[in-house]
């Protein structure tokens, strides 16, 4: 990890718009083809968040965790990335999961 602060910053914004992007695709005429947009976007949010939260705290368990959400993150990234020219929700929300990624 680069830097704490930064990557607190980083999950809190990436799952900030994971939130919303998954609420957005549920908005979507053709929700079902963003099914596993919306899960991934779930996921990454609960993973930036918890990632976050512990390394806010000091958490030793927080610098294990940067690992699991850079993955996350990239996962979530690939999909928004596949929708994010019809869906700049989509655009937004695969540039902060990178953005997270490379932050932590």
């Amino acid at each position: 990890m680069k830097n704490r602060q930064e990557c607190i910053q980083a999950c809190v914004a990436c799952a900030v718009a994971c939130e919303a992007c998954a609420t957005a695709c549920l908005n979507e005429e053709n929700v079902q083809m963003l099914t596993k947009c919306i899960q991934l976007d779930r996921d990454c949010a609960d993973i930036c968040f918890t990632t976050a939260a512990l390394l806010a705290r000091g958490s030793a368990h927080g610098e294990h965790l940067t690992e699991e959400c850079r993955e996350v993150c990239l996962a979530c990234a690939a999909e928004c990335e596949k929708h994010a020219a019809h869906h700049d929700h989509c655009r937004r929300c695969a540039e902060a999961c990178r953005q997270c990624a490379e932050a932590c």
